[in-house]
């Protein structure tokens, strides 16, 4: 049975490519709002990170209701580094649309997303978006386009999509290049028409696949998934089943029911063959679980999805100022917050330290364990993270490293800095064309992993803020030998205490200050940057020793440079191995493992003798 009524899609594109402006368009002329209604920019951005960054994080479901049939919506991440999510979200779908920015044309994760819909043999609408932007390059991308498509080994159907051009911000979109539309109905009438119905058997015992999982401090777990074949009821008896698994089927029960009507869920009594449903009851559920019907166990395979590359080490926060600002600060509570995550993000991995303090947690990229780090800090945590290191990989006997495809769209001045920096850190120069008018440069990089730690800050100030460089994983290749990241030291407060202006004054000839007058800071914390790669122990806290000559309002005369402040994500590509981050829902602090001075020095002087000895046993 074939299912016109229903459409199931999703929306798959790079980063700030314009997916979810798109799909606010989609909802306003689909009826979901009225026409007076006031609704914010970004409505499926819901979570405060992604609002704040402007970046999509979590894949978001709605509905939309056009000429009769639903359409099943789903707002992918566009960042790599949340692949694990796009990869499990295209198995609930039947089609995807492809969204191509009218300027950049395809990105990185352009390639990436549509590599696994096309696997996945998915129906594809190519829309090429903001083509009312005034350096819009509308031909060469749609040439660009149809280059990726040849490139990914698509079908001869496939290289055949319908391609539209829209606007998202003004809501239109138009079957003709250089030529602006009235409104979206194009785009929704060649959604009827080119993305296939669901098609299976409604009769049939229930095979349902979850692909995503919520949670509900009420009801617990919330599995969100398609239904394959079959019907499923509210209170309906059914077992958990895994294509991977060799464990036996486990009993349930469907204790309530959704289905998503516009940006709500709304509870049903039943849902058929091809409808996207949401649950609870099932409280051992996770993803790639299929729900049957107890008498016919059959489960659905489930798309593998990529293993993380990279690993930080969150511990407890035993800094002098730890529990001052947190709420939640002890290991048993950082450690179930950490497990309570991976019910959600099938890309993260957990495990528990050399000690009990600290947990070993492996991520996709930088962006995604700083989101991990970022959400548990505004929800009161207070931990320390570590230095990310890549995961290697023994292959057929040689050491293997995580690569990254670099693409960077430079101003052709600043070639020569990148081009030069890049060649220094290990990358190998893959292409360099011209984009644009001319003015600007692509250039193409595969690089170690581990040679981008800290490099994203330099290359913004190198550009002066011009340049765009984006990251995707390349796979494993082998190990290309050690490297010096860090060209610079760190300077180092001798003792607790609250900064003065005189302390600071005299310490900022030493390098840059991240801290100003009237902070308390505590010995061992990192205050500032050292020019030279070596660190330096100074006291901003120094006060003048008043004198009937030396007044306490001289102060006044001294000219402070003004501080560096690090966001989260500069401040893990700053630290240095020996270093750890304290996050705490106030403040970020960079500091040394080891706080006390002496104790220090001992712990570097025995790794020098124990780096020393290795040499001369080699």
């Amino acid at each position: 049975m074939v299912r016109e009524d229903l459409r199931n899609i999703a929306i798959i594109a790079h980063v700030d490519h314009g997916k979810t402006t798109l799909v606010d368009e989609m909802l306003k002329q689909g009826g979901v709002f009225r026409e007076n209604q006031v609704t914010e920019e970004r409505v499926m951005d819901n979570n405060a990170l992604e609002r704040e960054r402007g970046i999509t994080i979590l894949a978001k479901n709605t509905a939309i209701h056009y000429k009769g049939v639903k359409i099943n919506v789903i707002d992918t991440p566009g960042h790599a580094d949340f692949g694990g999510e796009v990869e499990r979200i295209l198995k609930m779908v039947n089609g995807v649309i492809l969204l191509v920015d009218a300027a950049e044309g395809p990105m990185p994760q352009t390639r990436f997303v549509l590599q696994r819909a096309l696997e996945l043999n998915h129906k594809v609408i190519v829309v090429v978006n903001k083509i009312d932007r005034p350096d819009a390059r509308i031909d060469e991308v749609m040439d660009e386009i149809l280059e990726l498509l040849f490139d990914l080994d698509a079908s001869d159907e496939q290289l055949e999509s319908p391609t539209l051009f829209c606007s998202g911000r003004a809501g239109t979109a138009s079957l003709v290049p250089h030529e602006a539309g009235r409104d979206l109905q194009p785009l929704f009438d060649t959604i009827l028409s080119h993305i296939p119905a669901p098609e299976g058997d409604p009769e049939g015992p229930l095979q349902l696949l979850v692909s995503s999982i919520d949670y509900n401090d009420y009801v617990g777990r919330i599995g969100i998934g398609r239904i394959d074949r079959g019907t499923v009821r509210q209170g309906q008896e059914v077992v958990i089943t895994n294509y991977h698994s060799d464990k036996p089927p486990k009993k349930t029960k469907i204790v309530s029911l959704y289905q998503i009507d516009g940006l709500t869920r709304v509870p049903v009594q039943e849902a058929k063959m091809g409808d996207i449903v949401c649950f609870s009851g099932a409280e051992d559920i996770t993803i790639g679980d299929t729900i049957c019907d107890p008498a016919v166990p059959e489960p659905l395979e489930f798309v593998k999805v990529g293993e993380p590359t990279m690993e930080m080490t969150f511990s407890v926060n035993d800094s002098p100022f730890a529990g001052k600002e947190g709420k939640y600060v002890t290991s048993r509570q950082i450690r179930e917050r950490l497990y309570k995550e991976l019910l959600k993000d099938v890309s993260l991995r957990v495990a528990d330290g050399e000690t009990t303090d600290c947990f070993k947690v492996a991520g996709r990229g930088e962006m995604h364990l700083s989101i991990l780090i970022e959400t548990m800090r505004r929800e009161g945590f207070e931990l320390c993270c570590s230095t990310p290191r890549v995961l290697y990989k023994e292959i057929d006997g040689v050491k293997n490293e995580p690569f990254e495809h670099v693409t960077i769209d430079v101003p052709n001045e600043y070639v020569g800095t990148v081009v030069e920096e890049l060649g220094r850190r290990k990358g190998d120069l893959l292409q360099m064309t011209p984009n644009g008018v001319g003015t600007h440069m692509r250039i193409e990089y595969s690089i170690p992993a581990r040679c981008l730690f800290g490099y994203r800050s330099q290359f913004m100030s190198a550009t002066r803020g011009e340049g765009v460089i984006n990251t995707l994983f390349d796979g494993y290749k082998p190990y290309k030998g050690d490297i010096q990241i860090r060209y610079t030291g760190s300077l180092i407060a001798s003792e607790d205490g609250e900064t003065t202006s005189y302390g600071c004054f005299n310490s900022q000839e030493r390098g840059n200050l991240f801290v100003g007058p009237g902070v308390h800071i505590y010995e061992g914390m990192v205050v500032g940057i050292n020019p030279k790669a070596e660190d330096i122990t100074i006291n901003p806290c120094k006060k003048k020793q008043l004198t009937a000559i030396r007044s306490a309002g001289a102060d006044e005369k001294l000219i402070l440079t003004p501080p560096i402040i690090f966001s989260l994500e500069e401040a893990i590509e700053f630290i240095a191995d020996d270093e750890l981050i304290e996050v705490t829902p106030e403040s970020i602090r960079i500091r040394k493992r080891i706080l006390n001075k002496e104790l220090r020095m001992k712990a570097e002087s025995k790794l020098k003798k124990a780096a020393l000895a290795g040499k001369q046993t080699v």
